[in-house]
C-alpha cells in the first residue's frame, strides 16, 4: 500500500493526461462499433480502473482500442442482423459475449498461458494489425462523407421485397410458436398481414440496406453512391479533423492533438450553428448494470459465439501485453503477464455488465501515461475515474460532438495502427518458397494471406487461418533441415572423432545412425529411409541418440515400425546415450525392454564398442 501511494503526484498528472487523450478514442471507438459513444466511454472508464487495480503492468493504461473495437464491430453487427435488426434485442447477447470474452481472459491468466502469448508468428501479427487499419478507414470513409444508408431513399427502396419477404417469414414463425399455422388454411397469416404498415416495411428495409452497407465489403458497394451524394459540410468537418491531428503534432506533442482537433472542429461546427450530424445522446448518469444479461439469457444465442468470444479473449491479451512489453522497455521494469491478463479480464467483464465495449492494454496511452509521470497501478484508476467526472459533468456538450470529427480521428488511428515496419520488410525477406517458376517469401504469403482474408472476409477466421499456415510451413522447414542433419551411412563412409579406432574387421557388420534433432511428424519420412540403406551384410545397428533431444508420437510408432522391421530381419540394435524424455516415451509403449533390452542400451560409445567386440563376429 505505501509504494501504491509512493507517487500521487505523479500518477494524478499521468493517470488526467491519458484520460483526456483516451476521451476522443473512446467516443469515436464507441461509434464505430456500433453501440454508440456511450459504450466506448463505459469501456474507457471499467477497464482502465480495474484492469490497473488487478493487472500485473504498473504503468499501464487500458481501454477500447483499435484491434478490439474492430473485432467487436463485426460481433456486433452479426448478432444485431440475426435480432431482426434490433439493437435492443440483441444487446443482452453481445454483452454476454464480451462478458465470456473477459472470463476466458480471466482463465487464461490463471492457467498461467500469459507467457506463451510471444509465440504467436510475426506475420500473423502483422498481417492482422495492418487489416485493423484498413478496415477502420474504409469503415469510416461513409461517415466521413456524410453517408447513411438508412437515409438514401433510392438505396432503401431496393430492399422493400426482400424486407416484405422476411416479415412475412416471421409471421409464419410466430404462428409456428404459437401453434396456429395451418398450411391447409391461411386465413390467420393473411389476417395479421393486413395490418402490416408501410412503415414497418420502410423500417426493415432500413435496417437490411444499412447492413448491406456495413463492413469493408459493404462500404465499398455504396461508395459509389456515397461520393454522388457527398454532404460537403461532413466532408470538410472530417478533413479538418485530420489536418489538425497531423499539423499539430508539429507543433507540439505536449497536448494530445486529438484533444485539440475533437475541441477545435465541434467548436466551429457548434459555434456557426452548422447543420452536421451528431453522434448520438451520451446521458450524464451513473452507469447502470445491465441486467438483462441475466434475465434475458439464452445459451442458444450465445452457443455460436463461443469461439468468437475465446478468439476476442485472445486478441486483448496479444494487445495488452505488447503495450506491456512497450511499459517495461521504457520504464526498466518487468510486468507480469498472468496477472496482468487477470486485470484485463476483470476490467472487460466489468465493463461488459455496464454495457461497455471490450478493451485491452493502449500503448499511445500507456506511452502517454509514464512520460507525463505516471509510475504505479494509481495512475490508471485515476484515468477511469477522470474519465467518468468527464462523463457525468459533460455529457450534454459532448452530445453536440459531430459524428464526422469522430470519423476523422479514426481514419488517423487507422493509419496508425498499420504495421508498416513489416510492410517495409517486404521486398527484402528471402524466397524461400516456391509455386511453379514463382517464387516467394513464406512470411510474406502468410502476412497477405491474414490481412486479404481479415480485411474481406473474417478477422478471427483469419488469424485461425494464418496460424495454421504459418505453423505447417515452421513444421516443414523443421522437417527439412533435420533431413539435411540426419542421415544413415555404413561406418566405413561416416565416422566421428570416437568412432576411427573401431574394429576394421567389423565395418560390413555393423551400421551406425546418427540421430541429429528431434524425431517428430516432420522428420519421420528421411528416417524411414533407413530401411532401404542397411545392406544385407549388416547383422548390427548403433543408434546414437546423444543428439535426440525430443520425439513425438509420430516419430515413437515410426521408431516402432523400424525396431520390428530390423527384428523380422534377425538385425540387432543398440542405443547409446539415450535421453530421458525420448527413454520415457519408448518405455510406455514397451520399445523398451521388448525390442531393445535394457542392457542394449550404453552411456557412452566406449561401453558400447566393448559390447561389440564380444558379441559380433566377423562373418565378411
Amino acid at each position: 500500500m505505501k509504494n501504491f501511494f509512493s507517487n500521487i503526484k505523479g500518477d494524478a498528472f499521468g493517470g488526467i493526461t491519458a484520460g483526456i487523450v483516451a476521451l476522443p478514442l473512446a467516443l469515436a471507438f464507441g461509434v464505430s462499433s456500433g453501440l454508440g459513444p456511450t459504450a466506448g466511454l463505459y469501456g474507457a472508464i471499467f477497464i482502465s480502473f480495474f484492469a490497473a487495480l488487478f493487472g500485473g503492468t504498473n504503468t499501464q493504461i487500458s481501454g477500447p482500442t483499435a484491434p478490439m473495437t474492430a473485432v467487436s464491430m463485426v460481433i456486433i453487427a452479426g448478432i444485431i442482423a440475426t435480432n431482426e435488426g434490433d439493437i435492443n434485442k440483441a444487446l443482452p447477447a453481445i454483452l454476454t459475449v464480451f462478458l465470456l470474452a473477459g472470463l476466458f481472459q480471466i482463465g487464461l491468466g490463471i492457467l498461467g498461458l500469459g507467457r506463451y502469448i510471444r509465440y504467436i508468428p510475426y506475420p500473423v501479427v502483422s498481417g492482422f494489425m495492418t487489416a485493423i487499419g484498413v478496415i477502420i478507414i474504409l469503415t469510416q470513409i461513409l461517415p466521413s462523407l456524410g453517408y447513411d444508408a438508412k437515409k438514401d431513399t433510392e438505396f432503401v427502396s431496393q430492399f422493400k421485397p426482400q424486407a416484405e419477404e422476411l416479415i412475412l417469414e416471421n409471421i409464419l414463425k410466430e404462428e409456428v410458436k404459437e401453434g396456429i399455422l395451418v398450411l391447409e388454411n391461411f386465413e390467420e397469416t393473411i389476417k395479421r398481414g393486413k395490418i402490416i404498415s408501410e412503415t414497418q416495411i420502410l423500417n426493415e428495409s432500413q435496417t437490411l440496406a444499412a447492413k448491406s452497407a456495413s463492413g469493408t465489403i459493404g462500404a465499398l458497394r455504396v461508395l459509389p453512391r456515397a461520393i454522388k451524394n457527398i454532404n460537403w459540410l461532413e466532408l470538410l468537418l472530417a478533413l479538418g479533423t485530420i489536418i489538425i491531428i497531423y499539423g499539430f503534432k508539429r507543433i507540439t506533442t505536449k497536448i494530445p492533438s486529438t484533444l485539440v482537433a475533437l475541441i477545435a472542429m465541434s467548436g466551429i461546427a457548434y459555434g456557426f450553428n452548422l447543420n452536421y450530424i451528431t453522434i448520438k445522446e451520451i446521458p450524464s448518469v451513473i452507469p447502470q448494470i445491465k441486467w438483462e444479461i441475466f434475465s434475458d439469457f439464452s445459451l442458444g444465442s450465445i452457443t455460436p459465439y463461443i469461439f468468437t468470444a475465446l478468439t476476442l479473449s485472445l486478441l486483448g491479451a496479444i494487445d495488452s501485453l505488447l503495450t506491456s512489453i512497450v511499459a517495461d522497455n521504457m520504464t526498466k521494469t518487468k510486468h507480469k503477464p498472468n496477472k496482468e491478463l487477470i486485470g484485463q479480464g476483470i476490467g472487460n467483464s466489468i465493463a461488459s455488465l455496464f454495457g461497455g465495449i471490450p478493451g485491452a492494454g493502449a500503448t499511445i496511452r500507456t506511452v502517454v501515461n509514464i512520460n507525463a509521470g505516471g509510475k504505479t497501478r494509481l495512475s490508471g484508476m485515476i484515468a477511469g475515474i477522470m474519465l467518468l467526472i468527464v462523463m457525468l459533468l459533460f455529457a450534454d456538450i459532448a452530445s453536440k460532438i459531430p459524428n464526422a470529427v469522430l470519423a476523422g480521428i479514426l481514419i488517423t488511428v487507422g493509419i496508425g495502427v498499420m504495421d508498416y515496419k513489416g510492410l517495409k520488410a517486404i521486398p527484402y525477406l528471402p524466397k524461400d518458397i516456391k509455386f511453379g517458376p514463382i517464387k516467394l517469401s513464406s512470411e510474406v504469403l502468410i502476412m497477405i494471406i491474414v490481412l486479404v482474408l481479415s480485411t474481406f472476409w473474417d478477422l478471427i477466421y483469419a488469424v485461425g487461418i494464418g496460424l495454421v499456415i504459418a505453423s505447417l510451413m515452421f513444421m516443414k522447414k523443421i522437417g527439412d533441415l533435420t533431413a539435411k542433419r540426419s542421415d544413415v551411412k555404413p561406418l566405413k563412409e561416416e565416422a566421428w572423432a570416437d568412432e576411427k579406432d573401431f574394429p576394421k574387421n567389423l565395418t560390413e557388420e555393423v551400421f551406425i545412425k546418427h540421430l541429429k534433432g528431434p524425431l517428430f511428424f516432420g522428420s519421420t519420412s528421411e528416417f524411414q529411409q533407413l530401411y532401404q540403406q542397411i545392406p544385407i551384410t549388416a547383422s548390427l545397428v548403433i543408434m546414437r541418440l546423444g543428439r535426440m533431444q525430443y520425439m513425438d508420437q509420430t516419430g515413437l510408432y515410426a521408431m516402432e515400425d523400424m525396431l520390428q522391421d530390423l527384428k523380422t530381419k534377425n538385425i540387432e540394435v543398440l542405443f547409446v546415450d539415450l535421453l530421458e524424455q525420448p527413454k520415457y516415451m519408448m518405455e510406455r509403449i514397451d520399445i523398451i525392454p521388448d525390442f531393445i533390452p535394457e542392457e542394449h542400451i550404453f552411456n557412452t560409445f566406449d561401453e558400447c564398442v566393448a559390447w561389440v567386440k564380444q558379441n559380433i563376429k566377423d562373418k565378411f
